[in-house]
């Protein structure tokens, strides 16, 4: 009725006044945590994935990092995933005039495929692998063993299209690595063997594409059947300060009983669920054709939890693999492989595979 006072809720109406503040108190609170809840779930792909932070990462170029890639020679290559999605791989060599000459083909071609981490772009990347790549030209005879490495930008990365999720990195994983074999395997008449190597979450994607390349051909009773060689040359699986899955990094990120987002697991669409991948890489075929793991870890990560190293570590030992944990002194997450003992681990590694 006009000139009538407001009715308050029935439910605060029947408080006594001195609770009708803690209640409303405590049901704002609840409403944000649900709303919270809420948003992580429907948003949690651009949660996850940054493919534009820092700003304007989505659009550096190569030649950005010229100066710092002396000596080794980028290009951008497109290629198609497995559903069609337009994405990009950064292909880098030793350049020509440093490179071996064509009257004296190399025996061995190692092949690296690196996958990043969750944030930025690949030509930031590049001067890093660019190093590794020169120390390896330096170390070894070129005349025996040369080395390529092939980054991968996901999808919605950097040039590549479309937008990140795992089911869609997955088939970008699976459609490299298809690339890969039809781009180098044909035209060499000697030796390919391709390394993988991935860094935090790139650790989870290289360990899961290895796991699904092992596991689509049913396993053949020896090394020789047609089937098996179907499968690529695998010699080693490189990760770089890796983590369990994204379920145990909440809980170990999150363990407070009243933060909801270790209880939020049922919902995730992204897994990067390394242990499963190395418990089924070992079950199809890895331990019996001799793929080498290597885990780097940095003493000091911010961001990965000390104990998801040595656990993951523990698996991949009770599955049989052959596997060496490196963990680097004073190092921060992004700084395993750009320290000394790092990087002389995984120069290490690939001068074994291209023995």
């Amino acid at each position: 009725m006009p000139g009538s006072k407001p009715q308050a809720a029935p439910i605060v109406a029947a408080l006594p006044t001195y609770l009708v503040p803690p209640v409303l108190f405590t049901g704002l609170l609840v409403t944000l945590w649900v709303q919270k809840c809420i948003l992580m779930i429907l948003f949690q792909n651009k949660i996850i994935y940054m493919p534009s932070l820092p700003p304007n990462s989505r659009y550096e170029t190569i030649a950005d990092y010229a100066r710092e890639c002396r000596g080794v020679g980028w290009e951008e290559q497109s290629i198609r995933s497995l559903d069609g999605t337009q994405i990009s791989l950064c292909v880098g060599r030793i350049l020509e005039k440093d490179h071996v000459p064509d009257s004296a083909e190399p025996k061995k071609h190692i092949v690296i495929v690196y996958f990043q981490g969750n944030g930025s772009s690949t030509p930031p990347r590049l001067p890093l692998l660019s190093r590794v790549l020169r120390t390896l030209h330096n170390d070894c005879n070129p005349s025996s063993c040369t080395y390529t490495i092939i980054a991968l930008s996901y999808r919605g990365y950097w040039t590549s299209r479309g937008r990140p999720s795992q089911s869609g990195i997955e088939l970008d994983a699976l459609a490299t690595l298809s690339w890969v074999q039809q781009t180098y395997a044909p035209s060499l008449a000697g030796d390919m063997r391709i390394i993988l190597w991935g860094q935090s979450i790139g650790a989870g994607v290289a360990a899961t594409a290895l796991a699904k390349h092992f596991s689509a051909l049913p396993p053949p009773s020896n090394l020789d059947d047609p089937q098996d060689q179907q499968r690529l040359p695998i010699a080693a699986l490189i990760l770089e300060t890796p983590f369990l899955s994204i379920r145990k990094m909440l809980a170990a990120l999150y363990p407070e009983k009243w933060v909801p987002y270790q209880y939020l697991w049922p919902f995730l669409r992204n897994w990067w669920d390394s242990e499963a991948a190395l418990r089924k890489l070992a079950a199809h075929g890895g331990v019996r054709r001799g793929v080498k793991v290597l885990m780097l870890e940095a003493e000091m990560d911010e961001v990965v939890p000390r104990d998801q190293g040595e656990e993951l570590w523990r698996v991949a030992g009770e599955a049989g693999l052959d596997v060496r944990r490196v963990v680097v002194g004073r190092a921060l997450h992004h700084e395993a492989s750009t320290k000394g003992e790092g990087q002389r681990a995984l120069v290490g590694l690939l001068k074994e595979v291209g023995r």
